[in-house]
């Protein structure tokens, strides 16, 4: 018995203010493997009951509760043993602050992670752009989300840039999304043959919503041309970009057929000349 005494209260020094024991690190173990189990019965338990996609969403958040638990535990039984915790940081000040400086980005996206998983902004599916960049998102983490851009681009997005930028959400409202297609065409064109073939061009493309109908605006007088703009409606908004450009090929070639151009940019230069008296 004196033997195991002797040895559970062996201590290893860490400077003058800092001892610990082998008794406290036998405790802090007990601890932590004590807390393990604990927190794996509660996730367990509150999770039984949820929806696949909530306890995925749930069991992200948890593990990053689980490590701040385990840090305070292992604090908390610190002290309680009788060592001096406010030594051991005081001890390390200067690296905590090199660590918690590196680390502050790092932070940022946990906590971003947490209110996207938590309020529900995004989901897995959604159509998002943010930067100008758009992807369909296929995982939440934590620290990082990432999407598949329209290019089978994976793209790896820091959760903070959802604090610090302004994030669009194509698919909040539904799968379905309004898009546009503008065109000028030359001054003293019939408006009207326009307006029909620019929604002939449209109902061509078999992946335009029929509901609602496509819609022609004539946006405005241009300085060179008369502005038009039509409207439509895509189940996929995914992919826009190759609907959009479609339906300019369409439009180009029924203007060709109708001899209706599209002007550019034109300028009047006047000059005057001076006599001289």
């Amino acid at each position: 018995m004196d033997k195991i005494k002797t040895f559970l209260s062996y201590s290893f020094s860490f400077g003058e203010a800092v001892h610990i024991s082998v008794q406290t690190i036998i405790v802090v173990i007990l601890a932590l493997i004590i807390a393990s189990y604990l927190l794996r019965f509660l996730m367990k338990l509150i999770t039984r009951k949820l929806p696949q996609n909530d306890k995925d969403k749930f069991v992200a958040v948890f593990g990053y509760l689980r490590w701040l638990t385990y840090s305070i535990i292992f604090l908390v039984t610190l002290q309680s043993s009788g060592v001096n915790v406010t030594a051991i940081f005081a001890a390390s000040a200067a690296l905590l602050i090199g660590v918690g400086l590196a680390l502050q980005t790092l932070f940022q996206d946990i906590i971003s992670g947490i209110f996207i998983l938590v309020d529900q902004s995004v989901h897995v599916g959604d159509i998002i752009e943010l930067d100008g960049k758009v992807g369909r998102v296929v995982e939440i983490r934590l620290r990082t989300t990432r999407a598949v851009t329209i290019h089978n681009k994976v793209l790896v997005i820091p959760n903070h840039l959802y604090l610090t930028n302004s994030l669009y959400n194509w698919t909040e409202n539904g799968s379905e999304t309004r898009e546009s297609v503008s065109v000028g065409v030359a001054y003293g064109t019939d408006v009207q043959l326009v307006k029909t073939l620019l929604l002939q061009a449209v109902n061509s493309n078999s992946k335009v919503l029929r509901t609602p109908e496509p819609t022609v605006f004539f946006t405005n007088f241009g300085e060179s041309s008369l502005d038009f703009k039509v409207v439509f409606t895509l189940s996929n908004s995914f992919e826009a970009t190759i609907i959009q450009s479609d339906i300019r090929f369409e439009i180009d070639a029924l203007f060709r057929e109708n001899k209706i151009s599209i002007p550019f940019p034109q300028r009047d230069v006047h000059l005057f000349s001076h006599k001289k008296e």
